[in-house]
């Protein structure tokens, strides 16, 4: 589990190798680009820890730098006086499960959350998600990668005994030039929610293997439907089944959930199973199923659609609310008047306005109204800082359709 010590990125001497601005910094944010940055006289490996200063020689802060990265620079820290070591590291994570532990008690209510959300607990790079006895680290950074020895020791401080899956996100791993070979993949757990028991297919195709940000999305959801008395539900895009199993936990007697990843439709199947909930799963993509459903005629009480992340390029957000209007515009033709629809979008470079908008252009598309009843996004456990505003990438719209 400890890193190769060769992957450190911290010099023995304590000097760090220092990185200098092109022209003067405009706005504060931890991740800064390559046209913004002088290159070092000296080659750097990926991810290497730097000093960076300002053209005018003043001190900016202590990070990660990457030369080959679209993000030259990911700051840790902007204070002078603050070392970047193990100790560091170990604040950091300490106060990110103090946050999880101590203030939100997200123990109390289930095995799995979020530890780490990178740049919101001031870890840019790093993802943490526990499951039960297993945590599931995924670098986003070859800086964070570098320095795994120290993130590994500070998380078994406050999980000791704990089981770590260390993984490379795939796109990050091009980028930055890393490779993050995982040991064994652990086997599936059973974790729970809020009393709602899932089956967990621990480093899958699927981030870390569960969809830990709509946790209290997914109660609520149960909440309304319940209250609603809603019967028929249809989840869209259903990935391991959340909101069907909750919706059949909360009265749904008819659960339909459709999704075109084999193993996202075996886990739901699993975990319908599991919390005794009768619906059915099929294999399917959602444009021509959705399609075929409206020429039949079928309508339903409730009605989720989540799918999974269109775009990382801020090139391609126009064409990403495209599908997006398309996929709505089907949806709210399949929610009987009156019905809950509960549409979600993870794709951050997507503002939760722009996405406003595409909904409101889809309801007149499809010629329906929607009366919005809120709009949230992820837990406590993805806390964000306001100046880094896309790590608040997660919009779950609430609405009524008539």
């Amino acid at each position: 589990m400890n890193a190769d010590p060769s992957r450190r990125a911290a010099p023995r001497g304590g000097a760090l190798p220092i990185v200098r601005l092109k022209s003067e910094r405009t706005y504060v944010h931890p991740l800064i680009f390559q046209k913004m940055v002088e290159r070092p006289s000296a080659r750097l490996a990926p991810g290497s820890l730097v000093e960076v200063r300002g053209v005018d020689g003043g001190f900016i802060g202590r990070g990660f730098f990457n030369a080959q990265a679209p993000m030259a620079v990911r700051l840790l820290s902007e204070r002078e006086d603050e070392p970047i070591d193990a100790a560091f590291i170990a604040r950091r994570i300490a106060e990110a499960v103090h946050l999880r532990h101590a203030i939100y008690r997200l123990d109390t209510h289930g095995d799995t959350y979020r530890v780490v959300h990178a740049e919101g607990d001031g870890l840019s790079g790093l993802i943490v998600d526990r499951f039960q006895d297993v945590l599931v680290v995924v670098f986003h950074a070859a800086g964070m990668w570098r320095i795994q020895d120290w993130v590994f020791a500070a998380l078994l401080e406050h999980f000791p005994g704990a089981r770590i899956h260390a993984i490379g996100d795939d796109n990050a791993e091009r980028q930055e030039g890393f490779e993050a070979t995982p040991a064994r993949t652990p086997r599936p757990v059973i974790v729970t929610e809020h009393g709602v028991r899932f089956q967990v297919p621990i480093g899958g195709k699927h981030k870390t293997g569960f969809f830990c940000d709509q946790r209290d999305n997914r109660r609520h959801w149960g909440e309304l439907v319940a209250a609603t008395g809603s019967t028929r539900m249809l989840d869209l895009c259903c990935n391991s089944g959340g909101f069907a199993v909750v919706s059949g936990r909360n009265g749904a007697t008819d659960v339909t959930a459709v999704d075109l990843d084999e193993e996202a439709v075996a886990y739901a199947t699993r975990n319908l199973r599991l919390n005794d909930v009768h619906g059915k799963v099929t294999q399917a993509d959602i444009f021509p199923w959705l399609r075929e459903a409206l020429l039949a005629g079928k309508t339903w009480d409730a009605v989720v659609l989540d799918p999974a992340k269109l775009t990382r390029s801020r090139d391609e957000v126009i064409d990403a609310l495209k599908k997006y209007l398309d996929m709505n515009r089907l949806a709210l033709g399949a929610v009987r008047r009156g019905g809950l629809f509960l549409t979600c979008s993870c794709t951050g470079v997507v503002g939760e306005e722009p996405f406003l908008d595409m909904l409101r252009r889809a309801a007149y598309y499809a010629k329906r109204e929607v009366q919005v009843l809120e709009v949230r996004g992820a837990g406590p456990d993805h806390p964000w800082l306001a100046h880094v505003n896309e790590s608040r990438y997660l919009k779950a719209v609430f609405c009524r359709v008539w």
